[in-house]
This record gives structure tokens, C-alpha cells and sequence, in this order.
């Protein structure tokens, strides 16, 4: 690594904690150890998930059952909406080609296999791990601390249910760390759906890995970015034996886990057809003022230049910038749906290596305009007397959750 590379790391991590310091509360009593703490804990973690052999072995591993995952879905997708797969003598394509038919039903396999795994106790093991070290890092409360966990596998809207009977008692700061530590991460149903679309660009990448690795490094970058804008040291009091039993039984957890994945697949369809569309419209719009004039304009190309500094600063060449921006700004203007498959799009060349991984972890998450929606609809119906302080955070939540997954890029970019 050069030292034009290192410096521009070093700029790179002083200058996406300064963005966050306009939006904080009080910027004269933040507590600038949690956030040492914070990039501290996700080098370390990097540095672990990405470098430790047994470690590596042990994605390759998981890698496999991916594998596995995705034949047994098409299997499942084959009975029930199988056509004959499409060859170059006729102009229709199989319904398992499609991305309604042939990517969303991952979605609805992985949330039933993650309800079951959470009823048999193994994600709550790995997520009472992860909680207790942020509890101990950053000063937070058990509720918030294994809300934030348990958004490394679980839905933004599913993480709170754990901790129900907390939601309507936790402060303001406890609860943007629950919504940026949602929005920062990505569900396990939606990685695997996200691996489908990805595998042909990514094919020497263990793309489960790098998935995971993206949403644990995430957590801490969350709650550091939380303790900036919002830099009090109230902590909720925290009874383990009071967390809801989330299923009742091993069929329970896969009646409701389907279910629920069958409405994050019909709300994920749904919102990419709508914001496409909209996104198109702008574009004729934008495209037929701007040829008037001779040059053309379009939100991807608007949203490249905005985008383009945050990219540099996340170790991304200048002359690269402009590609990976656009890219980040369609993340956070309509979602990672929309901006992965232009990723995996990208004419080769356009972006090297290193910033096209550092730019697929920026990706990983779920900060955008509708999971600000989402989360708060969500949130509030679990406790409504809390609906006014959500949207009152709700925006410091996105901008915090956008920078907690481009300080996850940063730090990746180190060990590529």
C-alpha cells in the first residue's frame, strides 16, 4: 500500500466522522472513546473474519450450504411456477429466470430456515455474543444492545420485536441505535437472495462471507455513529428473563418465518416496481429539459457527483468515485435492490477490484428513504406512544446507518 493510499485511508476516517458531528444533538460532550472504540472494534473484526484461516474455512463451509440453499429453492420454485427453461429459438423466458420468480423466493426459504435456527437457540447464541461486547464497548443498555445484534441476521422490523417490552421505556439515543443499527445492516433472507443476483460478477468472492462480514462490522460503526449525533449516557435497565419467546414451537417458527418472508418478498417486488418506474419518469423528464440544451442529465448521474467525495473518502480513487457514488446514491435514494444489480452491471474495467469490493460493502444495508418508512410504521406499532420521538430521530438514523456502511467500506478496503 502506497502512501498516497494510506493518507487518503487516514483522510478517509477523520473526514466520515466529521460528517456525522453537523448532525449531532450536542457536539461539545461527545464522547470521542466510543468512537475510537468503534473503528477499533471493526479493524479488529476485519481483521478476524477476514484473515484467520479457521475463520475463512469456516465461510467456505457456510459458502456450500449457500449453495445448497439456493438448488433447494429452485427445487421449490420448479414445483410451483417451473417452466421449461428459455433457449435462443423462442422469445419467452423461463418464469424461474425472472427476478419475481427467480430471486424472491430466497427470500422466503432463508426467513423460514432463520426462524427455525433462532427457536433451536443458534442465532440468539451468536447474537448474545455480539450484544454483551457492545454493551461493554459502548455503555448501551441490554434491550438496545441485543436489538442492534440481532440485525446481523434478523429484519429491521423483526430485531425490535425482542425486545418489545422495552421499546415504549427506551430513550431517544436508544432508539436510534435501533433504527441505525437496522438500517446499517442487511436480514440474512435478503443476503442469499442478494447472492443470486451477485454470483456471476463475484464468482472468486465467498459472497456469504463478505455479507456477514459487512453486517457485523456494521453494528459497532452504528452505535458509534448513534453515540455522535446523539451523545447521552442514558441506559435502559435490562431483564433477559422478560425478552418475548419470538415461536412457540419448531412448526410455529416455520409457519410464521415463511410468512414473513413472504411479505418481505411481496414488499421488496412491490417497492421496486414503483420506485423504477418513478426513477424512470424523472429520467425522461430530466433527459428531455437537458437535451434542449444539448447534454444530458439523469438521477443516476446527479447522485454520482453528491456521492462522489463520500466515495474517495472511502478509499476509492477519484477516477473511480464517480461510478461507486452513483452507485451509493442509488442505495440511499431507493434501495441495495436496485444498486447491486447495477453494480454486477458495470462494464469491466470500469471500477478495479479493490473498489468494486469496497463499494459492495457500502451497499450492504438498509439505509433508504422507504426503511426510514418501514422502521417506523414498524416500530410504532409496537409501542405507539413513541411514534412522535422515531421521526424525530428518523433522519439522523439514515445518515448514520449510510456512514456506518461506507466506515465498513473504508476498513475492508485496508485488508484487500
Amino acid at each position: 500500500m502506497d502512501i498516497m493510499t494510506v493518507l487518503q485511508i487516514i483522510i478517509g476516517f477523520i473526514g466520515l466522522i466529521a460528517i456525522a458531528i453537523p448532525f449531532s444533538d450536542n457536539f461539545k460532550i461527545i464522547n470521542y472513546k466510543y468512537v475510537g472504540y468503534g473503528i477499533l472494534s471493526q479493524i479488529i473484526l476485519a481483521a478476524i473474519l477476514l484473515k484467520v484461516p479457521f475463520v475463512i474455512e469456516a465461510f467456505e463451509v457456510l459458502g456450500n450450504g449457500v449453495v445448497v440453499l439456493q438448488n433447494a429453492t429452485v427445487e421449490g420454485a420448479k414445483f410451483v411456477f417451473g417452466y421449461p427453461p428459455s433457449d435462443m429459438s423462442t422469445p419467452y423466458i423461463s418464469l424461474l429466470e425472472t427476478f419475481a420468480f427467480g430471486v424472491l423466493p430466497y427470500i422466503i426459504v432463508m426467513a423460514c430456515i432463520s426462524a427455525i435456527l433462532w427457536h433451536w437457540g443458534i442465532l440468539p447464541f451468536i447474537v448474545n455474543l455480539i450484544s454483551k461486547a457492545c454493551q461493554k464497548l459502548f455503555n448501551i443498555g441490554g434491550p438496545v444492545g441485543l436489538g442492534a445484534a440481532a440485525n446481523v441476521f434478523v429484519g429491521q422490523v423483526e430485531a425490535p420485536l425482542l425486545v418489545r417490552p422495552y421499546v415504549s421505556k427506551l430513550s431517544n439515543k436508544e432508539l436510534l441505535i435501533l433504527m441505525t443499527a437496522g438500517m446499517a445492516t442487511v436480514a440474512g433472507s435478503v443476503m442469499v437472495a442478494l447472492i443470486a443476483i451477485l454470483k456471476d460478477v463475484f464468482v472468486d468472492q465467498n459472497l456469504i462471507q463478505h455479507f456477514i462480514t459487512a453486517s457485523v462490522l456494521s453494528v459497532p460503526a452504528a452505535i458509534m455513529y448513534a453515540n455522535i449525533m446523539i451523545p447521552s449516557n442514558s441506559i435502559t435497565d435490562f431483564d433477559e428473563k422478560k425478552v418475548p419467546k419470538v415461536y412457540k414451537s419448531s412448526m410455529d417458527a416455520v409457519t410464521k418465518g415463511t410468512s414473513d418472508g413472504a411479505s418481505i418478498a411481496v414488499s421488496v417486488g412491490t417497492i421496486l416496481i414503483a420506485v423504477i418506474a418513478l426513477v424512470y419518469i424523472v429520467n425522461s423528464i430530466l433527459g428531455f429539459i437537458t437535451s434542449q440544451f444539448g447534454f444530458d442529465l439523469s438521477i443516476e448521474i446527479i447522485l454520482g457527483y453528491i456521492f462522489a467525495p463520500i466515495a474517495w473518502l472511502m478509499g476509492i480513487p477519484w477516477d473511480e468515485a464517480i461510478i461507486a457514488g452513483e452507485l451509493l446514491g442509488i442505495k440511499t435514494t431507493l434501495n441495495e435492490f436496485v444498486a447491486y444489480p447495477a453494480l454486477a452491471g458495470i462494464e469491466s474495467g470500469a471500477l478495479s477490484e479493490r473498489s468494486k469490493l469496497i463499494t459492495f460493502y457500502s451497499l450492504c444495508g438498509f439505509a433508504n428513504l422507504s426503511s426510514v418508512g418501514i422502521l417506523i410504521s414498524g416500530i410504532t406499532a409496537m409501542a405507539p406512544e413513541r411514534k412522535d420521538d422515531l421521526i424525530k430521530v428518523s433522519f439522523k438514523a439514515l445518515v448514520g446507518a449510510t456512514l456506518a456502511s461506507c466506515m465498513t467500506g473504508l476498513i475492508v478496503g485496508i485488508f484487500i
